[in-house]
């Protein structure tokens, strides 16, 4: 004999629901993006802080481009102490190098970039109290003292020279040098015109050139270039 018994009912299947709409029915939609406490990082102001920076280093007279450290480290070989030029760094996590004039030498030390803000390359204990300045001619401005003028107030910082190189067998990769920025070197070729060498002297006698009874396209002239060195 043969028993027939009622087996188990069948559950009833989940009720379909809508998938929302531009998704496929059956897929699962996605979680909501968090949003982070952090600020997203602006690559307009770097690119800004970048862009007006070599406008002043074009405008300067000082600024020497792509020139090795030998080529440069050459150029101050002769000059008087604090003697200085900027030119483009040879290393790949800087843009910027000073070269100057010290009592040992000529040595390298490269500018750091971040946040829209430069400042010097240092292995003193003091490192993180060095100031930052938004472009590099205010940081030039501002070691060679108050006011812009070399024979007041020489501002002295140990900084970091470069290695040693042919031209300059004095100075020690990783030793301290008294920086002491008095004097641009101008670029071979390629001295200021005489527009920007008033320009200079207004800035240094002037406190506030943009208040000056200048014609408007003078002042933007000033504007431009609003540095004493």
């Amino acid at each position: 004999m043969i028993l027939c018994v009622r087996g188990p009912r069948a559950l009833p299947a989940a009720p379909a629901t809508e998938a929302p709409r531009g998704t496929r029915a059956g897929t699962v939609a996605p979680a909501p993006c968090l949003q982070s406490g952090h600020p997203l990082w602006d690559p307009t102001k770097d690119l800004r802080a970048i862009a007006s920076n070599f406008c002043y280093l074009e405008n300067s007279g000082w600024y020497w481009g792509a020139v090795t450290a030998a080529q440069a480290h050459a150029a101050l070989q002769g000059a008087s102490e604090g003697a200085f030029l900027v030119r483009d760094s040879s290393h790949p996590l800087y843009m910027l190098t000073l070269s100057v004039r010290t009592a040992r030498g000529p040595t390298s030390i490269r500018i750091q970039y971040s946040s829209a803000q430069f400042l010097l390359d240092s292995s003193s204990p003091a490192r993180t109290s060095l100031s930052s300045f938004p472009s590099v001619p205010s940081l030039v401005q501002y070691y060679m003292g108050p006011k812009g003028k070399a024979e007041e107030g020489e501002m002295e910082e140990e900084v970091r020279g470069g290695g040693p190189t042919k031209s300059s067998q004095q100075t020690i990769q990783g030793t301290s040098v008294v920086l002491k920025l008095k004097r641009a070197v101008y670029k071979p070729l390629g001295l200021p015109a005489l527009q920007h060498l008033t320009r200079l002297v207004i800035n240094r006698h002037c406190d506030r050139p943009d208040q000056l009874p200048l014609p408007r396209p003078l002042l933007r002239y000033m504007q431009d270039y609003p540095f004493k060195i």
